[in-house]
């Protein structure tokens, strides 16, 4: 009988190994240990100012997540929550920029104003941690964010409903509205809808939103919702579609079979795979002409990767050539964004993570 319990155990740790070690992720660690101080801040080192954004501490604490590396976790989440937002999360939303203040010789706050995006997803993956590794006191300041973006970033825009905002001041007009549509992964609201309203009118709204939009099938990177006029291009960024819009493709190639309107979002964005087709990864595309220009970098190849996986079997051979690319030509230790959009599109082409059609995050650690 012991050598039966011994050999059983024997056998449960080998399992356990081969499994840590399954979902180890160097690309993480690569991120980690090159753009993440010790204390927990994720410096842009290709800004010459070495600032750090609310947007690049939430997609650091969602890696982080999807790695179960809790100790790295608990360090972003300390220094966010310290440093952006007066140490609570859950009473003052984010500060978007920290870094030097040349004429005060100062580190700090460089600009106060919110960033909806990174907000977003803070509270979602706060959310998530909270059910995944069974820390209530995650859910419950991902409770308070969500609560706060909802008093403070959410607008109903009269004739078409609620929305996010890209940040608390600044997207509102004499009867218009700016809105950045990358800022919206459809699978964010989605999960936020357990909370109660807005949340369920939110999501519904977003396919809503990027399909209107984007009347040739192209993301812009800003649009401006008018009563009168409806979704037109944006005043100050015209109809052009670049850095921000390239994760508009990111977030619907990852939505789960049975999400709400998947196939009808897949299909409306379809022009971009012929784009992609024809001229191989642009750089830039105008949303209304679709003239493309420029070639994008190895990050947009890997944000496109499950958009062009999830579009149809056709895409094989144009999400196999990006795939080539990522592996020949990763990003460099300093392109923060450029590793931002690879961890987002080849942690998901890996199998790293998925998205359920509720929202659910899904990481390898803890998937069936």
């Amino acid at each position: 009988m012991l050598l039966r319990t011994g050999l059983a155990l024997v056998l449960v740790l080998i399992a356990e190994v081969a499994v840590a070690a399954d979902v180890r992720w160097p690309a993480w660690a690569r991120f980690r240990d090159t753009l993440v101080s010790d204390d927990g801040r994720v410096i842009d080192r290709a800004d010459p100012r070495h600032i750090t954004t609310s947007e690049g501490q939430s997609y650091a604490l969602f890696f982080a997540l999807v790695a179960d590396d809790r100790d790295t976790f608990q360090r972003l989440l300390d220094w966010t929550q310290n440093n952006l937002a007066k140490g609570d999360l859950g009473a003052i939303l984010p500060a978007w920029l920290w870094g030097h203040d040349d004429a005060n010789d100062r580190w700090g706050v460089l600009d106060a104003n919110s960033a909806a995006d990174a907000d977003l997803w803070l509270a979602y993956t706060l959310l998530e941690a909270g059910r995944l590794w069974q820390r209530r006191d995650y859910r419950v300041l991902g409770t308070r964010l969500a609560a706060r973006i909802a008093s403070e970033e959410l607008a109903e825009l009269p004739g078409f409903g609620w929305m996010l905002l890209p940040g608390r001041e600044g997207f509102v007009g004499d009867g218009s509205w700016r809105i950045n549509p990358s800022y919206l992964p459809p699978q964010l609201p989605t999960r936020l809808s357990m909370l109660g309203a807005p949340w369920p009118a939110v999501a519904a709204n977003v396919p809503r939103l990027l399909i209107d939009s984007a009347p040739q099938g192209l993301a812009p990177d800003w649009t401006q919702w008018t009563p009168a006029d409806g979704w037109q291009a944006d005043p100050e960024n015209g109809s052009q579609g670049d850095y921000d819009a390239i994760r508009v493709y990111l977030w619907l190639g990852m939505l789960a079979d049975g999400a709400d309107q998947r196939q009808a979002l897949l299909t409306h964005f379809a022009p971009m795979r012929e784009i992609v087709r024809r001229h191989g990864v642009p750089e830039r595309v105008d949303a209304l002409n679709g003239e493309a220009s420029g070639h994008g970098n190895v990050g947009f190849s890997a944000a496109l990767l499950p958009f062009l996986v999830a579009s149809s079997d056709a895409d094989a051979p144009l999400a196999e050539e990006q795939r080539r690319r990522l592996a020949a030509d990763p990003p460099v230790d300093d392109a923060y964004y450029s590793q931002v959009l690879t961890l987002f599109g080849r942690g998901w082409d890996e199998g790293r993570y998925r998205f359920a059609a509720d929202g659910r995050l899904q990481p390898a650690w803890r998937a069936p």
